[in-house]
């Protein structure tokens, strides 16, 4: 195999990996790699499609809500939406592969979709790479079972819904206890003029029952980073796959960039 040459770009390029590494002097076989890795993976990412750098945890049942936001961001036409775990990993003994890899990705990507169900894997430092700069204006995060406001304080049907999976899942309290908090949550949810039917109550209690799941639980320093894309309008928040398609549908559409066009790769 003959050694590739550098791709368009290369300085630009070099300037996020070296980042990515820390200023490390590169040795010729790892800059090979890079560049097999820039050729193959970048046009993608570099043609008229929109690109969607989807970010979440690969296993399962966590993949299985990957691959839906994957497939519903596919209907859209125009759309490139692709995981880390769908490419080769680039092979290097020495480095950081996550590190390149990751810091390429997410430059040249178009927008960055990130779906979070617990604070703990490899998802979670993801959280922590895309609150900022360069990566923060073009990030969405779906981050199940959020809220940043107590059910003291209901705003909204998925605050609702938050609220009545924190009781249903509480451990001592019996049945008839549960559907009696539950109930008067309902009501005080009305009340503040909340439209909500009970039974999706119910079947999302259902729904995470089946799946032997608690509510997702988040720490204070993860709570802090999704409140900013909250504030920002970049926190979608979801209790079911339902919503989360629906959520994700809602995400910026694919348009044509004709400035976009194929780098000459001759």
């Amino acid at each position: 195999m003959s050694d590739p040459s550098p791709p368009p770009d290369a300085a630009d390029i070099m300037t996020v990996v070296n980042e990515a590494v820390g200023g490390l002097e590169l040795e010729p076989a790892e800059k090979r790699e890079i560049w097999r890795f820039v050729r193959r993976e970048l046009p993608y990412l570099w043609s008229q499609r929109t690109s969607y750098f989807i970010l979440g945890s690969y296993r399962d049942p966590y993949i299985r809500r990957l691959r839906a936001v994957q497939n519903e961001l596919t209907k859209q036409l125009g759309a490139y939406p692709f995981s880390m775990g769908d490419l080769v990993e680039l092979p290097t003994e020495r480095l950081n592969t996550f590190d390149i890899m990751f810091s390429l990705l997410a430059t040249y990507s178009d927008y960055i979709v990130a779906v979070f169900e617990k604070e703990s894997g490899g998802e979670a430092p993801e959280l922590g790479e895309i609150d900022d700069p360069p990566y923060f204006e073009k990030s969405y995060v779906f981050p199940r079972d959020y809220s940043w406001v107590t059910d003291a304080n209901l705003e909204s049907k998925h605050h609702v819904t938050q609220a009545a999976l924190e009781i249903a899942f509480t451990d001592d309290l019996t049945e008839d206890e549960t559907e009696s908090k539950i109930d008067s949550l309902l009501e005080r949810a009305r009340a503040t003029g909340i439209d909500i039917a009970e039974d999706d109550v119910w079947n999302a209690i259902d729904e995470r029952s089946d799946e032997v799941e608690e509510p997702a639980a988040y720490s204070w320093v993860h709570l802090s980073k999704l409140r900013k894309f909250e504030l920002h309008d970049r926190c979608f928040p979801w209790t079911t796959e339902e919503e989360l398609r629906t959520a994700v549908a809602e995400l910026p559409s694919p348009t044509p960039r004709p400035e976009w066009e194929e780098r000459d790769e001759s």
